[in-house]
Parts: structure tokens; C-alpha cells; sequence
């Protein structure tokens, strides 16, 4: 079976999405905080925090969704709250996405809910937009299901077909929203390894909010805690784990349980086991 691994804390590329001092508020409740976080080009940022922190608004900011009540949000150096239309159509051009409950139209066989990026943004003729689904679903392990409808799939399929749809255009950003919500332990390792296996081939960037720690590490480059409106600290796997910061010490006690060893410290665990 294929690792699930990286190496962490890689620096990346150029910032490719930038937050500066964003503030959202909803009536009376202050949601996003003077929230700053930088994102760089090829590498993969995990977004994590207890529910109703903000992860999903932060999300829609960077989608262009929601617009901050103060701040920027920029991608690709343009900000997106002054963007026109068309200049923010250009951007989300370069973006694919993997909801959290897939959004897949159960009215359309896999092979049109793949192909539906091609034929409303492309010109594509139908001969070269089957060349590019296939090579998609081929790489989702998805061969012989192209007539097949989403009712007659499990969920875990319906994920993958989901990424093969996120990926076909192949965006610069790949925004994944709480990907492996439903599935089984071997389902969630199984999609984990599609998104290593694609981002290796594709080289996007990839932006992952996930409750699924510490499983997620494992993809991650870095790693930031939404807590109480703010970005508390963002940080590579290893040094998140090990942080001192008290509001990181509270989520991985959480998640992760009172007693956490590193993977340093136990591999030095396992190898005096051995001695």
C-alpha cells in the first residue's frame, strides 16, 4: 500500500492567496478577527479548529464568496473584494473545488458531472472533452464508470468522482471542504492518497479545512488553528503538535488525546523497543 506522507514545511512558491487583517462579522457576532494567513504556491495548507470557529467562512473568503467587513483577500495579487465580475470569474478559473457532501447531479451519469467544467468554460469538442475525462477518471481508479449515475455509487466513489470533476480543468488551487465527512477509516486513507498521488502529478495548491487530525497531517504542509476569530498560529505538522502556544495545546490535548509523541519521538520510542 502506497505511503501517505510528505515531506513537511516546505516553503513553496511565490504567495499565491494572502489574508491581511480580514474582519467578518455577522450582526453582532465577530466571526474573523484581524485574521492573517499566507498561503504559497504548491504547497498544501490544512486549516483546522473546533466547530463554529470560522473555517468554513474563512473558506468562502478565498472563494470569493463572502467579502471582508475589513482586510484583503488576495489571490494571485488581485483583491478579491475589488475585482470586477469577469476579473473574478478569470480567478475562480483557476480553482477547483471538492465539497464537502461532493454536490454531484444525480440526474447526470459520471462522465457528465466530470465533463460539466469543460463544456461551460472551455470551447473543447466532444472527442477531446472524453480524452479528458477518461484520463481523469483514470486516474481515480474510475475505469468502466463513466455510464454510471451517482445513486449507483458508494461514497467513497461519488468522493473520487468528485475530485476527478475539482481537478479537470487542472486548477492552480484545489479547495477541499471537509473531504472525507462520511467515510470509513479505509475510505478516508483511500481518498488521502488520491489527493497525494494528484497533487504530486498535478502540482496545485491545495487549501484542506478538515476535523480529521491527526490523519490530515500527513498531507499537510502547514498547518493553522482558527480559534476564537483568529489565525492562532500557522505552523508545519511536527512544530503544531509540539506547540506551546496554549490555545494549540487545548486543540491537540482534544483531538489527539492528553498523551501526543511526535513521530521523532516515536520512532526513538520504537527503535529502543528493538534494542
Amino acid at each position: 500500500m502506497e505511503e501517505i506522507g510528505k515531506e513537511t514545511g516546505k516553503e513553496g512558491g511565490k504567495p499565491i492567496i494572502e489574508l491581511i487583517d480580514v474582519v467578518k462579522s455577522f450582526k453582532q457576532q465577530k466571526v474573523l478577527d484581524r485574521v492573517s494567513l499566507t498561503i504559497r504556491e504548491g504547497t498544501t495548507m490544512v486549516i483546522v479548529g473546533g466547530s463554529g470557529q470560522g473555517k468554513s467562512v474563512l473558506l468562502k473568503h478565498m472563494l470569493g464568496l463572502l467579502k471582508p467587513d475589513q482586510g484583503k483577500v488576495l489571490v494571485f495579487g488581485r483583491d478579491l473584494a475589488r475585482v470586477s465580475k469577469g476579473e473574478l470569474k478569470d480567478v475562480r478559473k483557476e480553482y477547483g473545488v471538492l465539497f464537502q457532501n461532493v454536490a454531484l447531479f444525480d440526474s447526470m451519469t459520471v462522465f457528465d458531472n466530470v465533463a460539466l467544467p469543460l463544456r461551460e468554460r472551455t470551447k473543447l469538442g466532444e472527442n477531446e472533452i472524453r480524452a479528458q475525462v477518461e484520463e481523469k477518471l483514470s486516474m481515480m481508479d474510475l475505469e468502466g464508470t463513466g455510464e454510471k449515475y451517482p445513486a449507483q455509487l458508494s461514497g467513497g466513489m461519488k468522493k473520487r468522482v468528485g475530485l476527478a470533476r475539482a481537478l479537470i480543468l487542472n486548477p492552480r488551487i484545489v479547495f477541499f471542504d471537509e473531504p472525507t465527512t462520511g467515510l470509513d477509516v479505509s475510505r478516508s486513507n483511500e481518498i488521502y492518497r488520491l489527493f497525494y498521488k494528484t497533487q504530486t502529478r498535478l502540482k496545485y495548491t491545495a487549501v484542506i479545512v478538515s476535523h480529521d487530525v491527526p490523519k490530515i497531517f500527513k498531507l499537510a504542509d502547514y498547518v493553522a488553528l482558527v480559534a476564537d476569530g483568529k489565525i492562532q498560529e500557522c505552523l508545519t505538522p511536527e512544530d503544531f503538535q509540539l506547540s506551546e502556544n496554549p490555545a494549540i495545546k487545548s486543540f491537540v490535548k482534544e483531538t489527539m488525546g492528553p498523551i501526543y509523541s511526535s513521530e521523532e519521538e516515536e520512532m526513538g520510542f520504537y527503535e529502543a523497543d528493538q534494542r
